[in-house]
C-alpha cells in the first residue's frame, strides 16, 4: 500500500451538517476501497480561493493523509469529481524520505599519479584551445575585406 495525500476544497454554501456528511462520506470512500486514514485535518477551515471558480470567492479546505492500495486514488477523484459540493481536489502519493547517506560500494580507491607527471596533463588541453579561439576572428577579417561594392 502507498501513502497518498488529498485535499478537497468544499463549496461554503453548504451547511455544516452537509459537509460533516461529505467528509465522512469520503473517508467511508477511502476505508470501504481497502485504504487506512491517517489523519482528517479540517483546521484550514474556510479560507479565499486564490481565484474565483463557478463565481465563489471562498471555500472549505480538507486535508487527508491515507494509506491505499493503487487503484483508490483513481476511484476517489472519480466520485470527487461527480460531487458538485467539491469545487477542486487533489491527491497526490508520498515519497518517504530515504538517508542522505548512500552506502557505499566496496570499491577500491584509484591511485593517484605523481605531480610531475600530472601537470604536463592538465596544459595540453589549454593550449590546444588557444588557437581554435584565434583562428576564428582570422577567418571573419577576410570575408568583410572581399566586398568591392565598398571600395567603389
Amino acid at each position: 500500500m502507498n501513502r497518498y495525500e488529498m485535499i478537497y476544497i468544499i463549496d461554503t454554501d453548504l451547511e455544516e451538517t452537509a459537509r460533516k456528511e461529505l467528509i465522512e462520506k469520503v473517508s467511508a470512500l477511502i476505508t470501504n476501497n481497502g485504504g487506512e486514514i491517517e489523519k482528517v485535518d479540517e483546521t484550514w477551515g474556510k479560507r479565499r480561493l486564490a481565484y474565483a471558480i463557478d463565481y465563489k470567492t471562498e471555500g472549505w479546505y480538507v486535508l487527508v493523509t491515507f494509506q491505499a492500495p493503487v487503484e483508490l486514488p483513481r476511484e476517489l477523484e472519480r466520485n470527487l469529481q461527480i460531487n458538485e459540493s467539491v469545487l477542486r481536489y487533489l491527491v497526490v502519493k508520498l515519497v518517504e524520505k530515504r538517508s542522505a547517506v548512500k552506502p557505499r560500494a566496496n570499491k577500491p580507491a584509484p591511485m593517484e599519479a605523481p605531480a610531475d607527471e600530472a601537470a604536463p596533463a592538465e596544459e595540453a588541453p589549454v593550449a590546444e584551445e588557444a588557437p581554435a579561439e584565434e583562428a576564428a576572428p582570422a577567418e571573419e577579417a577576410p570575408a568583410a575585406e572581399e566586398t568591392p561594392a565598398d571600395a567603389e
